[in-house]
């Protein structure tokens, strides 16, 4: 069973709160969202493992039992072409639950006419593998936002 943490402080919105219908929607995946606190801040993975893909705008952590979390920070924010966004890790690392992956400012992102909101995704996944979903309430760092089966 994995737990997945939250990478992010703010407000859980589920992954209807969205504003993208690929998200939205559950295509990636299932999991849920959430509204960041908008003040600069770093995204931590959710996840111990490593580190597969890694994109100013998005990382995916894949733990040891094999389960790919996908962390977005923000909606259409790869059109911002990495502006605002600083990698502290590379594709290939290994990382630890909590610890600082990207930094980023959502007030920034929101202020360039993107949504600050970020999806956490559970990648190759059934919606009937997680459990505990977390679909609102306000959600700090390191917090549980669901599990994985």
């Amino acid at each position: 069973m994995t737990t997945v943490t939250s990478p992010l402080t703010g407000k859980v919105v589920g992954l209807a709160g969205v504003p993208d219908p690929v998200f939205s929607g559950a295509m990636v995946g299932p999991g849920t969202a959430i509204d960041p606190v908008r003040e600069q801040t770093e995204a931590v993975a959710p996840v111990d493992g490593v580190v597969v893909s890694m994109h100013p705008h998005a990382f995916v952590v894949v733990d040891a039992d094999g389960h790919g979390v996908l962390t977005h920070l923000g909606i259409d924010t790869v059109q911002l072409n990495g502006e605002g966004f600083e990698l502290l890790v590379s594709k290939g690392d290994t990382v630890t639950r909590g610890q600082a992956v990207i930094k980023w400012d959502p007030a920034a992102v929101e202020a360039a006419g993107k949504s600050p909101i970020s999806p956490i995704v559970a990648l190759e996944a059934s919606a009937e593998a997680l459990g505990s979903v977390l679909e609102d309430g306000a959600v700090a760092v390191g917090d549980a936002l669901f599990t994985w089966s």
